[in-house]
């Protein structure tokens, strides 16, 4: 049977979380092809028991045997080596003021003693209780911050060939969240730059649960190798009339750029057990953080990735693409952390995963100049034969966890 993005063609879950093995690994976004979904898909092996068991729950039995007191002296020694003694900027944390930037700012500055520069690469359709946390993360919390907004018109044009070549709606928003800080550390000369969480948490590899960020994913100089929206740069600058400069926020430091600074590109979740309901308590308490004042779309929760109007259509197609939507990664996170069971997280999975994202879907279509119709028509190009199938007019997964 076909499939798409290079899939593997059996379907299996872990048996510890509900994610399968079609979640595909993080890859460099500007090396996103529409051939390319990722090098890797999720690591699903038998562990010693004989259970499959994906990398994410891997990390997380990692995670409960490391000596935590161990891992924080090592996060001393490296800030010591780098805070600033005259109060200027020694680390750059990136972020829209959701739980988890203002986690990681509120612990360097207040517990650790850093002096953090914040900055922000703004979601594209802001949501009102997304940017009243932005406010209160930089005016409660007491931070500087840059927030760098792109040219509009630019960025809703490769939004929208995003969807059109890759049926991925958020890319220009990850492309912007994941170089802005890389670029403000050069920029400025600050040689730490701090992210919450590693990916091997969630699809990455094993390999890559480390205190420091492969340069792969933020320093590159081959510019003939780069893709944004699904097209290689020089078709992308010939055929829609836009320039280098204009697109250049979206891409990997050139090393030029980077001159001779040194940067350190971090997880402040290698050195603290990080676990993201304590965040959410802790952003409350320091900064009245607010949770959505309604049940996210696709899942059960309401205080996760909700700053930006456009993630709930990226989460919905995602299970378009993958057959794994919002409330699988929400539920395998939990089982983790042990706040549900298995089984409770397969009966949310049934009833939550791959909701259409309702509430915000007409806002967002209207400002991509996308007709509905078309938006829908499309999804079902992007459905790979080997997890979907047509019944009576229904497309039905072929192989669900529940």
């Amino acid at each position: 049977m076909k499939t798409f993005y290079n899939l593997p063609k059996e379907i299996y879950f872990c048996e510890k979380c509900v994610l399968s093995n079609q979640v595909p690994s993080s890859i460099p976004e500007f090396l996103h092809k529409p051939s390319r979904e990722g090098s890797k898909y999720l690591e699903i092996n038998r562990d010693k028991n004989g259970r499959r068991t994906c990398a994410p729950c891997k990390v997380h039995e990692m995670k409960n045997k490391t000596d935590w007191d161990k891992r924080e002296k090592e996060l001393l020694k490296l800030l010591d080596k780098y805070r600033s003694k005259k109060g200027e900027y020694d680390c750059v944390v990136p972020g829209s003021g959701g739980k988890d930037s203002v986690y990681a700012a509120h612990l360097l500055k207040y517990k650790y003693g850093m002096h953090p520069l914040t900055v922000t690469w703004p979601p594209i359709l802001y949501t009102d209780y997304g940017y009243q946390n932005f406010k209160n993360w930089i005016e409660i919390g007491g931070f500087d911050n840059i927030s760098l907004k792109p040219n509009g018109k630019v960025q809703k044009i490769l939004t929208k060939l995003s969807i059109e070549n890759l049926l991925h709606p958020f890319q220009t928003f990850i492309l912007g969240q994941k170089n802005i800080g890389a670029r403000m550390a050069a920029k400025f000369k600050i040689p730490l730059v701090f992210y919450g969480e590693s990916d091997a948490e969630y699809n990455n590899p094993i390999s890559e649960f480390s205190a420091i960020r492969d340069q792969k994913y933020w320093l590159n100089s081959n510019k003939n190798k780069f893709y944004l929206s699904g097209l290689p740069i020089k078709k992308l600058m010939n055929n829609y009339n836009i320039s280098f400069k204009d697109l250049q926020n979206y891409l990997p430091l050139d090393k030029k750029e980077l001159g001779n600074t040194k940067i350190k590109y971090c997880y402040l979740g290698y050195f603290i057990k990080w676990t993201p309901q304590e965040a959410y308590y802790y952003s409350v308490e320091n900064t009245n953080f607010k949770a959505r004042p309604f049940r996210t779309e696709g899942t059960y929760s309401k205080y996760n990735s909700i700053d930006d109007k456009i993630d709930d259509l990226h989460y919905f197609t995602s299970y378009i693409k993958f057959g794994i939507g919002r409330a699988s990664y929400d539920a395998s996170q939990e089982i983790r952390n042990k706040h549900i069971t298995r089984d409770e997280g397969v009966k949310l999975v049934s009833k939550f995963d791959g909701e259409i994202p309702n509430r915000y879907i007409d806002e967002v279509l209207d400002y991509l100049d996308i007709k509905k119709a078309s938006f829908f028509k499309l999804v079902d190009k992007f459905r790979s034969p080997h997890i979907w199938k047509k019944t009576k007019n229904k497309w039905k997964l072929r192989n669900p966890v529940y």
